[in-house]
């Protein structure tokens, strides 16, 4: 799939491929860290690879986040309080959302599942979608940083 994602960037025109990256960035699982390596890879320069990279993924996740704040908010004004029954996948990051707060799912979700998801997750565990939103950021820019250094480097020591 990233051999496809990072075909579908390259056959963008030279001028546009850093807007290719920021549209591939935007899907779940791929994402800043990701992004940023499909950028380098096709040969942008590795601040405008981890710029669009993260982009990308930050309008992405804000998308889920003021959907899913939107509509807890309606819920809530409906049907009060009453919880939704809870998946496996939901109860876990719940716990690791109660032991590590937003802070630590922003930074640390990242491993385990896209920012999109764990970011409206924890606004729909009722986190406050202001403090999801910074740490998320932090975290997208953080992680697509990251994986550009490394790709770069990572290249560069092939090239060699």
């Amino acid at each position: 799939m990233i051999e496809q994602l990072q075909e579908f960037a390259a056959g963008f025109p030279e001028w546009a491929q850093w807007l290719a990256v920021a549209l591939v960035s935007m899907i779940p699982f791929v994402e800043s860290y990701f992004g940023s390596v499909i950028g380098v890879a096709i040969g942008l320069h590795p601040v405008v690879a981890v710029v669009a990279a993260v982009a990308g993924n930050a309008v992405s996740m804000l998308i889920f986040v003021l959907s899913v704040h939107a509509t807890r908010r309606k819920v809530r004004e409906t049907r009060g309080t009453a919880d939704l029954e809870a998946s496996p996948k939901r109860q876990r990051l719940k716990r690791m959302f109660d032991r590590f707060g937003v802070p630590g799912v922003s930074l640390l979700g990242q491993t385990l599942l896209p920012s999109q998801i764990t970011s409206a997750a924890m606004v729909g565990f009722g986190a406050s979608k202001n403090a999801v939103i910074g740490w998320q950021i932090v975290s997208i820019v953080l992680w697509g940083a990251l994986f550009g250094c490394l790709s770069y480097f990572g290249i560069e020591l092939l090239l060699r």
